[in-house]
C-alpha cells in the first residue's frame, strides 16, 4: 500500500540563455531551512516568472523566444512535476504576446493563463487546456497612456496580474500609467472586460499587488517611489479605493531604490516588501481593524537586489532570490512577531528572479 505524504518543493525562475539551466526544483528542509537542488531546466530564455498548480503538480513559466520576422516574443511553457523525484518534464510551450513577458497567474479555478509584458504594455488571456498544457490565446488588452516619471512612465508598463480571492476580477499593475486597472472575465465570450481603474499618486509605479486574506484590503507595492499604498475592496464590484501610503525604506535613506515583491502572512497579521537598493525585506504589521500598516522591521536580505520572495504555505520560512549576487537565502519568519531571522542557508543559482515554494504530494 503507498502511502502519500507531502514535500515541500521550491521552484525557482531565473533570466538564462536558452541553452543554459533557467528553471530550478530544490526540496526545503524545514527543520533547517536548507534548499538542496533536485532537478533544473534548460532550454527556455529568461524564464523568469512561474507559477505553480499544486492539486495538479503543474508548473507554468513564461519565456521569451523569436517571431518569423525577428522580433522578440512572448512564449509559455506547461511541466508536469514529479513530486517525489522533484523532478519536472515539458508538456508543451505556446507563443503568448507579440512582445517579451514579465509575469504569468492562474486564476483558481485553473481555467485561464494571464500573462504581463511591461515593454508591450498588454495583457493576454490564454485557456488552460483539459490536461493542463498552455491552451489557446483568448484575449489580448492593449494598454495606452503615461504618467509623471520622464523616463520609466512615458508609455503604459503593466507589470503583473492579480485574480480576487472570488476569481471574479482581475487586478493589473500599470507602473506606466500609476494605476489599477481590474477587468472581468467574460466566461461566454472568454474575453477581459475592463471594469474600472483607480489611479496612485503621482510618480508611485505599482509593480504587484497583494490581497488580505480577509479579502477587504488590497495592497500596491510602488517600484518608482519606494512605497506601499494601501486599499479598501468592494468585492461585489471589483473596484479598489486608496486608503494609505507609507515608505518601504528606513527614515534617512536617500540612496537610489526600487522596490518589487510584496506578500501578507497567511494569518493575515503581516505584510513583506523587498528593497533593491537597500537590498532588504520590510516587515509591516497589518491592523486588524483598519488595515493600516504599521513598521516592524527592516533585514538584510544577504545579498543584493532582491526581485523576488515568498512565504512557505505554513509561514515558517521566508526564501529571498538576490538577482545580482545569484542567491537564494533563506529566513526563519517568528509567528508572533513576524520578524525575520538569517538561517544562515543559501544556495548560489544564476541571476535568480523568482520563487515558488509548494507542498506537494508524493
Amino acid at each position: 500500500m503507498t502511502v502519500e505524504r507531502q514535500r515541500l518543493l521550491v521552484f525557482a525562475g531565473s533570466y538564462s540563455e536558452a541553452e543554459d539551466s533557467g528553471i530550478y526544483v530544490y526540496a526545503f528542509d524545514e527543520e533547517t531551512g536548507t534548499l538542496t537542488l533536485t532537478d533544473e531546466f534548460a532550454g527556455l530564455k529568461n524564464p523568469t516568472f512561474l507559477n505553480v498548480n499544486a492539486d495538479r503538480s503543474l508548473l507554468y513559466s513564461i519565456s521569451e523566444t523569436v517571431s518569423a520576422e525577428g522580433n522578440k516574443i512572448g512564449e509559455a511553457a506547461a511541466f508536469a512535476i514529479d513530486a517525489a523525484g522533484g523532478k519536472i518534464r515539458l508538456m508543451n510551450r505556446e507563443i503568448t504576446v507579440d512582445s517579451t513577458t514579465c509575469h504569468i497567474q492562474r486564476d483558481a479555478a485553473s481555467r485561464y493563463l494571464t500573462v504581463t509584458s511591461y515593454h508591450g504594455g498588454m495583457i493576454g488571456l490564454f485557456s488552460i487546456a483539459e490536461d493542463g498544457k498552455v491552451g489557446r490565446k483568448l484575449d489580448v488588452q492593449q494598454h495606452a497612456g503615461s504618467s509623471w516619471h520622464p523616463e520609466r512612465q512615458d508609455r503604459p508598463h503593466p507589470h503583473s496580474s492579480i485574480y480576487s480571492p472570488d476569481g471574479r476580477y482581475l487586478l493589473v499593475s500599470d507602473l506606466g500609467l500609476d494605476r489599477i486597472v481590474t477587468y472581468s472575465v467574460d466566461e461566454g465570450k472568454q474575453k477581459l472586460i475592463k471594469i474600472d481603474e483607480v489611479s496612485l499618486h503621482p510618480g508611485a509605479g505599482p509593480r504587484h499587488l497583494a490581497f488580505h486574506p480577509n479579502g477587504e484590503y488590497v495592497y500596491a507595492i510602488n517600484e518608482v517611489d519606494s512605497t506601499i499604498t494601501s486599499f479598501s475592496y468592494d468585492a461585489e464590484k471589483g473596484r479598489i479605493t486608496v486608503k494609505d501610503n507609507v515608505s518601504t525604506l528606513p527614515a534617512g535613506f536617500a540612496e537610489d531604490n526600487s522596490c518589487a515583491e510584496i506578500t501578507i502572512s497567511a494569518d493575515g497579521k503581516y505584510l513583506y516588501g523587498s528593497n533593491r537598493g537597500h537590498d532588504s525585506i520590510v516587515v509591516f504589521a497589518i491592523d486588524e481593524l483598519s488595515g493600516l500598516l504599521k513598521l516592524v522591521q527592516h533585514v538584510s536580505v544577504g545579498g543584493v537586489h532582491p526581485r523576488h520572495f515568498a512565504l512557505t504555505p505554513n509561514g515558517r520560512y521566508l526564501i529571498a532570490a538576490n538577482r545580482d549576487t545569484d542567491n537564494i537565502v533563506t529566513f526563519k519568519v517568528d509567528q508572533e512577531s513576524g520578524k525575520l531571522q538569517d538561517t544562515g542557508k543559501s544556495v548560489i543559482v544564476s541571476k535568480p528572479v523568482c520563487v515558488v515554494p509548494v507542498y506537494l504530494m508524493t
